[in-house]
Parts: C-alpha cells; sequence; structure tokens
C-alpha cells in the first residue's frame, strides 16, 4: 500500500512521454508502473489523456519580501508559481531589504518567508563590492550560488561589480555564479519616451555581447562555474560555444518572453514590456529557440520581476522612467508550450527545458524529473486546452503582465507537491539548501 497513485497515457518521464502509474510514499515516487497496473493505494488518480508531467523548476524569480512586499511576497508569489505547475523557486538576492548579501541577510528573508511558501524555496546569495568575505560564510549557509550584475541593478543596495571585484568573488567562495551579462559602457542613458524603439536602443545587443566576454574571462581565470542570467542577444551565443569549447564552465538561460515576445509588435507607450536586458526582434528569437535545441542556451526560466502598477508608468507610458521587469511565473509553461509545439517541440522537450535542466543546474537531482527515488512533484497538464490570460486572474500580487489578452495552449489542472496537493489554502513548502536534494 502507497500513499498515492497518479496514472497518465501522457506521462513525461525521462525516457519521454509513455503511459504510466507514478506510485508515490512519504513524499517521493518510489515505483513507475504499467498505466493499467493494479497498486494498492490510499488514492489512485487517472488521468486518462491528461499529461503528467514533473513539478517545473524556476531557478530565477524575484520575490522581494521583506522591504519590497508590495511588489510581491513569498505567499503570492509561491501561490503563483504552484498554479503555473512551479513546484521549486529560487529566490533572487535583490530587491528585497536587506539583499542577501551575507548570512544574516538570509536568516532575515527566510524568517520573512517561514510558514507562507507554497511550493519548495531556495536561495541565491549576492555578490556585490566589498563583500567578497562574506561569501564563504552565506555559501556554507545554504545559497545555491551568487548573483552578479555587471551593470546597475536598478536599486541602489545592490551596486554592480566590475571585473576585478568579480574576480574577487569567485576567487573568495567556490561556487556556481550566475550574472546579468550588460556592460555598462555599452548602455546609453534612455531618454524620456513612450516609443518602445528607444528605449531598445539604449541596451544595445553590443551590451549583452561585451558583458558575457567579461564573464567568461573572468570564470576562466578563476577556473569556476558561471551561468548567463537571461540572455536576450543571440549574437552572444558563438562566445559560449567557443568558451565551451575551451572548457569553460558556462551555461546560459533564457526567458519566455525573448523566445516569444517581438519587439516590433509592442506598442508605444506600453510599458508592462520593459525588462532588461530587452525583448528584441523575432529573428533574434528564432536564433534563441535554435540554441535551445541545441542545448547551448540550457534552460529557460522565468525572471518574474514584478512591481505595483504606478512603478510601471503606464500613466506616462515613460519607458525610461518605468521599471523594468516581466511578471510570468504562473505563465511560463503555457507561454513556452503554445509557442513550442508551433516550432515542432514536444511536451518532453518543454520538461526538459524548465524542469529538469534548471534543477541540475542548482544540484537539485531530484526534483525536475518522474523518476524513483525523486520527490513527487508532479502536475496534471492539459496540453490541448486554450484560455485566455486575464491579470486580475493570476495570483501574483499585481495585476501587470504583457501576456494580459493572448490566447494560450495549456491549463494546470493540478499540482502536488512532494505527493500532496497544492491548493493555495495551506502552505506546505520547505526551505531548499544546496546539496541537500
Amino acid at each position: 500500500m502507497v500513499d498515492l497513485v497518479v496514472r497518465s497515457r501522457r506521462t513525461v518521464t525521462l525516457d519521454g512521454e509513455r503511459a504510466a502509474a507514478v506510485a508515490v510514499e512519504d513524499g517521493r515516487i518510489v515505483a513507475l508502473h504499467e498505466y493499467t497496473q493494479p497498486v494498492g493505494a490510499a488514492e489512485d488518480v487517472d488521468l486518462g489523456d491528461t499529461a503528467l508531467l514533473p513539478g517545473l523548476v524556476d531557478t530565477h524569480v524575484h520575490v522581494n519580501e521583506p522591504g519590497r512586499t508590495e511588489w510581491e511576497g513569498f505567499a503570492s508569489a509561491t501561490r503563483a508559481a504552484a498554479a503555473g505547475g512551479v513546484t521549486t523557486i529560487v529566490d533572487m538576492p535583490l530587491n528585497s531589504l536587506p539583499p542577501t548579501v551575507n548570512a544574516a541577510a538570509l536568516k532575515t528573508k527566510q524568517a520573512a518567508a517561514s510558514g507562507q511558501c507554497h511550493v519548495d524555496v531556495g536561495f541565491w546569495g549576492g555578490a556585490i563590492p566589498g563583500n567578497a568575505d562574506d561569501l564563504p560564510e552565506l555559501h556554507a549557509a545554504g545559497v545555491f550560488g551568487f548573483k552578479a550584475f555587471l551593470a546597475d541593478s536598478g536599486v541602489p543596495e545592490f551596486p554592480p561589480v566590475d571585473p576585478t571585484q568579480l574576480a574577487q568573488a569567485m576567487n573568495a567562495a567556490d561556487a556556481l555564479f550566475v550574472v546579468h551579462a550588460e556592460d555598462p559602457y555599452h548602455l546609453h542613458a534612455a531618454e524620456s519616451s513612450a516609443a518602445y524603439a528607444d528605449f531598445l536602443a539604449s541596451r544595445p545587443a553590443d551590451a549583452e555581447h561585451a558583458a558575457v566576454a567579461t564573464a567568461i574571462a573572468v570564470a576562466r581565470a578563476a577556473g569556476r562555474r558561471v551561468h548567463i542570467l537571461h540572455l536576450s542577444a543571440a549574437s552572444a551565443l558563438p562566445l559560449i560555444a567557443q568558451a565551451r569549447a575551451d572548457g569553460v564552465r558556462v551555461t546560459a538561460e533564457t526567458c519566455p518572453h525573448y523566445l516569444t515576445l517581438d519587439a516590433a509588435e509592442i506598442p508605444d507607450g506600453a510599458t508592462e514590456f520593459k525588462c532588461c536586458p530587452p525583448i528584441r526582434d523575432s529573428a533574434n528569437a528564432d536564433l534563441l529557440w535554435s540554441a535551445l535545441a541545441d542545448g547551448l542556451i540550457t534552460c529557460v526560466v522565468s525572471d518574474h520581476s514584478p512591481c505595483t502598477p504606478e512603478l510601471k508608468r503606464r500613466d506616462t507610458g515613460d519607458f525610461a522612467a518605468a521599471w523594468g521587469g516581466i511578471a510570468s511565473v504562473q505563465l511560463g509553461l503555457p507561454v513556452i508550450w503554445t509557442a513550442a509545439r508551433e516550432r515542432g517541440h514536444s511536451l518532453a522537450d518543454v520538461v526538459d527545458w524548465m524542469a529538469r535542466r534548471p534543477a541540475d543546474l542548482v544540484g537539485l537531482r531530484g526534483k525536475g524529473r518522474i523518476a524513483v527515488g525523486a520527490d513527487a512533484d508532479l502536475v496534471a497538464f492539459e496540453p490541448g486546452q486554450e484560455f485566455t490570460v486575464d491579470p486580475h486572474a493570476l495570483h501574483h500580487k499585481n495585476a501587470v503582465t504583457p501576456y494580459a489578452g493572448k490566447v494560450l495552449k495549456g491549463v494546470v489542472r493540478t499540482t502536488w507537491l512532494r505527493g500532496r496537493r497544492v491548493t493555495g489554502d495551506q502552505p506546505g513548502g520547505t526551505f531548499l539548501s544546496r546539496g541537500e536534494n
């Protein structure tokens, strides 16, 4: 007798899609049976042709609590994640006050999050000028690595590092470093304007290209792992490919908005589309899709970075004044599935990009997969059903999203976290630490 069996004719495992019955005991997957095999279970759920996916792993989420909880908080962000089929998030170190740049700040953030999380939550630390000596203790406290900006982060308490300071940080801790790669010397001051083209011109692809080259050079010299966050500019892909061929431990991610939105279609004044680096054109997106298919880009994550509606400055439509960030943790799966299926990709591909590979990036080998021994993080997903995005029906705190009104395919029916249904009523998530799963 096991606690739970979930059956589906479309179960997405590490070997691809198959009919299977997933047996769960004490929060973990203990067996994969044939779909019709009788199994003694306290609860037996038959999904039929509804797909069964592993819970997604989103390693790039800005929760903002404590300090800017009016932008987002752990309760709302994790409820939105679960509604979108995401069962693990890793929270970014900035936009909260204090930022997670030392062990004491990590404890403050965990105290704020305690008892609020509807999914499992891990944490990034931050590398800023002058905190290299704090990184070993912060790493020992369980953060999954360290985020650094090479350009202005947008908040004064999390300043950028220069190449020398990034090298100091890398030499201080044998850790994964994740880098916001835009070079400040290639960015231009954005003039007050409602034209998206003006904002895009202020953050050219050259800025990403130069910063990726810097991050790779520092990681090469230090012998460290480096991960390029939210890659937007496809022109940087050859640098990553060459560095990897040379033995540099470099990986890269991209986000749903870079893969599916087109700069040419962004209306003037539509500041909900503003993010940094910016959304570029469809030809650039095609190259990102190719790199994703080839494995050069390893994963797709949300970069969920919400704010209050006022900070988006829809009253003026001024891109220069608006906060840059896309709120999408609940929508990433249907956004990517809608576009991926049109390009001939399978559900198994999407699961690989959004579950297994992000889990592997941070060493969570028991997450992001339907396999014996893994956590029973499961998602019942209706891949053929359409819905229209209503911002007010989303669970994140502020009803602002560039996907408003879009018709997407793929509806999450049920999410299980370690074998228990996530209802949004009773938080059941736990904190994750590096190396424990």
